[in-house]
Formats: structure tokens, C-alpha cells, sequence
């Protein structure tokens, strides 16, 4: 199996060099992922959302249209983006015992006395 980080993506985005060589190589070809770090890029995103709209095309047809159709110049990898979690969201779902989008809805609805009065609530003695 071909290595994400240093054979595929820098086989699209810099070196052109093809490197899903076996039938094994294609099939394992994580394409999810190789669209999620395409997508971290401004000048790469909407090739990768292309890609993404013909889930049902072969992995190596996938990976010989982003290795043809993608600029190569050098791109500096960040760390990838996370959803960010509000403060008292923990607070709101172990009360309530709601999951992550209806908390989120009632912390909108919530004033911050509200929160502070579940928060006394929950509060464990040792």
C-alpha cells in the first residue's frame, strides 16, 4: 500500500509521479481522505469537490484525474481544521442528558444564569 502522506498526496500536488502500482494499491486508495486534504487548500478545494460528486467512479480513475488535473507547486500543510466545541456544551448534554445538536439549540436558548444554576447543580463533593 502506497503511503497517504508520503507518496500519495505529494504524488497529486508536487511530483507527478504515479504511485498506485497494483490492483491492491487502488483498491486500499483512501479517497475520502486524499479529497478532505485536497480540500484544506484555496486553490485545490473545488477540484475536490468535483471529485466528490461521482462517488461511484473507480479509486484509480479518482486518484489519475486529481494527479492530471491539480496545479503541482508546493503547498504548505497546516494542521487540519476541527469543529470547536462551545464551553458549556458538556454542561448542557450530562443535565439534559441531550445529544450534540439539541444541546446546541438549547444553549441558544439558555441565559447565562440558566447555565450557571445547571453548573451548581452538577457539582460533585469528593
Amino acid at each position: 500500500m502506497a503511503d497517504l502522506f508520503k507518496e500519495i498526496l505529494p504524488s497529486i500536488l508536487s511530483t507527478k509521479q504515479h504511485c498506485l502500482h497494483t490492483e491492491q494499491d487502488e483498491r486500499q486508495y483512501p479517497h475520502f481522505v486524499v479529497g478532505r486534504a485536497l480540500s484544506q487548500f484555496p486553490d485545490t478545494v473545488l477540484i475536490a469537490n468535483e471529485i466528490n460528486k461521482y462517488p461511484g467512479l473507480d479509486n484509480k480513475l479518482k486518484y489519475d484525474f486529481l494527479l492530471n488535473i491539480v496545479k503541482p507547486c508546493r503547498r504548505p500543510f497546516a494542521k487540519w481544521a476541527k469543529r470547536v466545541e462551545p464551553v458549556d456544551l458538556a454542561v448542557v448534554k450530562e443535565y439534559y442528558g441531550y445529544s450534540d445538536a439539541k444541546a446546541l439549540d438549547a444553549l441558544n436558548i439558555l441565559t447565562d444564569d440558566q447555565i450557571n444554576s445547571l453548573k451548581r447543580k452538577l457539582e460533585k463533593g469528593e
